[in-house]
This record gives C-alpha cells, structure tokens and sequence, in this order.
C-alpha cells in the first residue's frame, strides 16, 4: 500500500503529525456503499479532502524508518489558543493513570476561543473529586504540555458509541453546543447524550 502523511495536497511529511492517505488503490478498501445513490456518501468519507487520493481521517506520523505512528482521529482535533491538539496526545497519558478506564476530550468554544473539557470513566468504585481532578491536570501538565491541560473534567458512567463499538467524540462536541445530532441511529446509546450538558460547570469559568 502506498500510504503517506501529508500535510497538504502532495506534501509528503516525515517526523510530524499529518493525515494518513493511500495514494494508490489497494485490495481492502470499499468500493461502495450500500444504497448510497451516485456514491454520493461514499465520496464525502473518503475523497473530499485530497483530489482522487483516498483520506483515512487519522493523524499519522511517518518515520524515517518508514514506520507509521497513528496518533488517531483527525476530525477529533482541539485547538485551544490556535494550537492544533489530537485528543490522543490526551488520552495515551490519562488512560494509563491507575483510577481511569477511558477518556474522552472535546474543544467547547469559550469567549471567542476554544477550550479543553475531558470527560473520564472510571474505574469501578472511584470518584472524581478534587484530589483526583487536580492530580489528573498535573500528570497532563507533566507528560504533554500546560496547552494540554483541559479547563474542566467530569465523569460519566459511558460514552456514546457506534455500532462498531467506536466512541463519537463529535457527537459529544455538538451536543454541549446545542447542535442537532443528526445521525444518532448510528449510536447504540444515544439516550446518555443529554448527560453530557448537564453539568453546571460546563458553562461556567
């Protein structure tokens, strides 16, 4: 497979973060999708981006070893102060901490900028408060970077989740802006999203 990390049209990347493409056709990819008129859907998920060059929507890095190092969603990016962040940059630090099971990080635009909210489930028995909270920030803090750190965090008993069992982070970032879901018959658990509005904190400084 003839797989690149580009940072632009043809702009083939080494050592940084970039989009992950396929600039030839390859055995396993998809030719269609069912009862998708003029490949119309098709088109949009993976041809939009780069003129006639499949886009996967992750972040990649490509080494000089010609490994690949997959840094995840590239449609789940935050940019808090105009910094471009891959939510796992977050997660690989917070999910190997002892009391957390799974995160998930979302941009809220804030006074004309954007802010990091981290949602957390954890563990079985654990509670998140302020120890925990502040504890959380500092290992964010030491292991990525201060731009890392998010504003607010709160725990949730689970995340919206695909039928493939993948966690929709854009689902999350519309609800807590008011957005319209539009594809929830995608989600095995839409009802949980209104949990993650109800936090008087999250409309506060």
């Amino acid at each position: 497979m003839d797989t690149q990390s580009w940072k632009s049209q043809n702009n083939d990347i080494i050592n940084e973060a970039g989009e992950l493409v396929c600039v030839k056709p390859f055995p396993s990819m998809p030719i269609e999708f069912l009862n998708d008129k003029d490949d119309e859907k098709y088109k949009k998920a993976y041809f939009t981006k780069y003129s006639n060059v499949w886009h996967h929507g992750d972040f990649v890095i490509k080494t000089n070893r010609k490994t690949f190092i997959v840094e995840g969603r590239s449609d789940a990016t935050l940019n808090p102060g105009g910094i471009r962040i891959g939510t796992a940059e977050i997660y690989r630090h917070v999910e190997n901490h002892e009391k957390v099971k799974e995160a998930l990080a979302v941009g809220q635009d804030w006074e004309g900028d954007q802010r990091i909210i981290l949602y957390l489930i954890l563990k079985e028995g654990i509670l998140l408060d302020n120890e925990l909270n502040i504890e959380i920030k500092s290992l964010i803090r030491q292991k990525a970077s201060p731009r890392h750190v998010p504003s607010k965090i709160f725990q949730v008993d689970d995340f919206p989740r695909t039928r493939s069992g993948k966690i929709s982070e854009l689902a999350v970032k519309d609800i807590i802006h008011g957005k319209e879901i539009k594809n929830t018959e995608a989600l095995i658990n839409p009802e949980i999203l209104n949990n993650f509005r109800d936090f008087k904190d999250l409309f506060e400084k």
